[in-house]
């Protein structure tokens, strides 16, 4: 059996996986990401999910790896920044993960932002499958995107071309943890749900953690403070998608990631307030649907992209660092057009 492995890092869990070249996840692990804690810290939840994936019998038919990562990204330089993660910046995570004791010899992890590893998976199998134009966002603790330009992941120099999330839709708004203002991710991700709901008035049950899940629990019951911050993440996520439409013309838009959980009390508000920002002719009518993958596409994802670039890759594993925030591993420069073929005989993705 041919085995790819995958790790997904967010700023809220640190996921890995063995998938197989149909996409189905054979094995999982999971560790919630020390989002707050050192780079040491997190580096060590990232080792345990290796750990408890390499005792498994499949890691040893293991032809590549691929990981998944808040951003930004760079895919060149095999180093992380996210925006969400504050102590891991410029950190070699790929180098990292390349030094650990179990890893294949000679087998090069290959990093890719988590967006564009969920953008990648929804393309090859699901909601974005055979669409030759489409964003694909994931809505969760961050907002990230990631964009299919004539049927190819697109993926930019560093590998985090759709980044949407970073896009300003407030001129006079708050500084986002970026250092921009008015941030589609300031308004629209889970944490800015949650955060404006309270600060409206809107508190949790009682034993109950305030997330965008439980405001969206209180806007289905009808609370007003609830539904307007879904109503403001739409509105912001609206007029986002309508300036990437109007730069590259979108066949579709695909989101997920646990915001787009909440199903219509997201999706409601947002495809009406495309009606409001959508206006040209070429960005009229433009579809808005969830993702199929849920939230294990980013793991899908990041198989497919390190399947397609271990064909042609070289066998040369980068050097860890052994610093931090020092220099970073060296990497093959990423194309600004991925091609992404398919896991055996699946679609392109």
């Amino acid at each position: 059996m041919t085995v790819y492995g995958a790790l997904d890092i967010g700023g809220t869990k640190i996921a890995g996986a063995l998938v197989d070249d149909a996409g189905t996840l054979l094995v999982r692990a999971q560790r919630p990401t020390p989002a707050q804690r050192s780079a040491g810290e997190l580096m060590a939840a990232v080792t345990s999910v290796l750990d408890e994936l390499a005792v498994h019998p499949m890691w040893d038919e293991l032809t590549c790896l691929g990981i998944a990562s808040a951003g930004p990204v760079d895919t060149a330089a095999g180093t992380v920044s996210p925006v969400n993660i504050p102590a891991w910046r410029r950190f070699p995570l790929t180098g990292r993960v390349a030094a650990h004791p179990r890893l294949p010899v000679g087998l090069r992890p290959v990093l890719v932002g988590d967006a564009v590893a969920m953008t990648a998976a929804e393309h090859w199998l699901g909601a974005a499958r055979g669409f030759e134009n489409a964003l694909c966002m994931v809505v969760s603790t961050g907002v990230g995107g990631g964009l299919v330009l004539g049927g190819r992941l697109h993926t930019g120099r560093t590998g985090n071309a759709g980044h949407i999330g970073h896009i300003t839709v407030d001129l006079d708004g708050s500084l986002c943890p970026c250092g921009a203002p008015g941030c589609v991710e300031g308004f629209a991700s889970g944490t800015a749900i949650a955060a404006h709901a309270q600060a409206a008035g809107w508190s949790a049950p009682a034993g109950v953690a305030p997330t965008a899940a439980a405001v969206a629990d209180a806007a289905r019951a009808g609370n007003p403070h609830a539904r307007a911050a879904y109503e403001r993440a739409a509105q912001a996520l609206a007029a986002g998608i309508a300036a990437t439409a109007a730069l590259v013309e979108l066949d579709l838009v695909v989101i997920g990631g646990g915001v787009a959980q909440a199903g219509d009390t997201l999706f409601a508000p947002l495809r009406r307030r495309m009606a409001d920002y959508a206006v040209l002719d070429f960005t009229r009518g433009l579809p808005v649907v969830p993702a199929l993958l849920a939230l294990d596409a980013g793991l899908i994802g990041a198989a497919a992209v390190a399947s397609s670039q271990a064909d042609g890759a070289s066998p040369q594993a980068p050097a860890a660092s052994s610093q931090a925030d020092g220099a970073s591993p060296q990497a093959p420069i990423a194309s600004s057009q991925a091609d992404v073929p398919a896991l055996a005989s699946g679609p392109r993705p």
